[in-house]
């Protein structure tokens, strides 16, 4: 506990105060499991926020990053390099995109989706056609634009004037999307499945429904897969279970299973109108995070892997119901895959912190999506064992917080 203290005054004293990280330190990991400075081991239902898809040090993408690590790790943009084409190639091959853009975060490859999409709309159509239709609860990122885009004003106020020509209406309501949406937009921006927003799927109707729109107006429809991609809700990207192309789609988080990198995809026509210059990024595309990527990419997309995601949602679905029975704590759970977010019931209404801290101290790493919703965001391939431990220190979580 003392060393814990310790590091807890190093980090208030040299970092930045804007996060409000757990007492715990981890210093391993290996799989689902994880273990602190103490040696506690802690099981992982958050993976990193969506990230560690394959758990932490999967072989595959050690031995990638160890590989690469000892033939080439930076070239900028002014190079290509052999791993990022290799990705590429197989992103397009495995999605409805001609073209890629590699980055660094989630953040930045909705900046470059955005002013992509803007950029085509000027060129092509009109200097007016400006405006961007975005939604209520999204989260696309910290950048200046993707706060501005996203729909939750306690990440965009207090920074000054914001990018102008963006309007927000409530997620799923096609009748507010046709509302606002007229020949000046440029954009209709949305999460399939809102993450951030309280882990809320978009519905088939409302999506088939806005790609009309988009279609009727020569707007582009844009899918944020940075949390949601990758594999995490049981297809490759969750477009395909609907059925519901995008003109551009960006990615991140899992992408990388751990190591920074981001991408966004999009067709031949609409990459035509950037030119040389129009857009960069010195660390994108790095040989280093571009292998590891290759190699969390041919594992993910089997047909193995993307079954098995099925298989475990079931596990939770299930492990959840039967909390639910016991304490009466969720009013839903819903989600798709392992994103999964369970509401809790009014009485627990703000108590979703105090479940997280109960969980840690029971040796259990979990999410959650504002003060009322638990967020379940484990690797893909967690052993069903750690699923049946993980909801048992769960349960030992809500029962000393439901007793209090």
């Amino acid at each position: 506990m003392a060393e814990r203290q310790v590091e807890r005054n190093v980090f208030d004293k040299v970092m930045l105060p804007i996060y409000a990280p757990a007492d715990f330190v981890p210093v391993r990991g290996k799989g689902s499991r994880v273990w602190d400075q103490q040696g506690k081991d802690y099981i992982d239902f958050a993976g990193g926020i969506a990230v560690t898809a394959l758990g932490h040090c999967h072989p595959a993408l050690v031995a990638a990053l160890h590989e690469q690590g000892e033939k080439l790790w930076h070239t900028s943009n002014i190079f290509t390099n052999e791993p990022a084409l290799r990705l590429a190639q197989k992103l397009i091959a495995a999605t409805f995109a001609e073209r890629v853009f590699f980055a660094n975060s989630g953040a930045e490859a909705n900046e470059a989706a955005f002013k992509l999409a803007r950029h085509y709309a000027v060129t092509r159509h009109s200097p007016y056609k400006t405006k961007i239709i975005a939604f209520n609860q999204a989260f696309h990122g910290r950048t200046f634009f993707t706060v501005s885009v996203g729909g939750q004003p306690k990440y965009s106020d207090g920074f000054g004037p914001k990018p102008a020509d963006i309007v927000h209406v409530p997620f799923n309501d096609l009748a507010a999307v046709e509302a606002v949406m007229d020949d000046h937009t440029c954009a209709v921006v949305l999460e399939p499945v809102q993450g951030e927003g309280g882990v809320t799927p978009a519905t088939e109707s409302f999506l088939r429904g806005v790609r009309e729109l988009c279609d009727r107006h020569n707007a582009l429809l844009v899918f944020d897969e940075v949390q949601s991609g990758m594999g995490r809700t049981g297809t490759l990207f969750t477009y395909m279970h609907y059925g519901v192309v995008p003109d551009i789609l960006t990615t991140a988080k899992a992408l990388g299973g751990g190591f920074p990198i981001s991408a966004m995809l999009t067709t031949d026509e609409i990459a035509s109108v950037m030119h040389v210059g129009t857009h960069g990024t010195t660390y994108g595309g790095n040989p280093l995070a571009c292998a590891v990527a290759e190699a969390a990419l041919d594992i993910i997309n089997t047909p193995q892997v993307l079954a098995g995601i099925g298989e475990r949602h079931t596990l939770f679905s299930e492990s959840l119901a039967k909390i639910n029975q016991k304490y009466n704590l969720f009013t839903q759970v819903r989600g798709m895959g392992l994103l999964l977010g369970a509401e809790l019931s009014p009485e627990y209404h703000g108590k979703a912190r105090d479940i997280l801290y109960a969980a840690a101290t029971n040796g259990l790493m979990m999410l959650n999506a504002g003060p009322n919703i638990l967020r379940f965001a484990p690797s893909l391939v967690i052993e069903f064992d750690e699923i049946k431990e993980g909801f048992s220190r769960l349960e030992n979580a809500i029962e000393s917080v439901v007793k209090q």
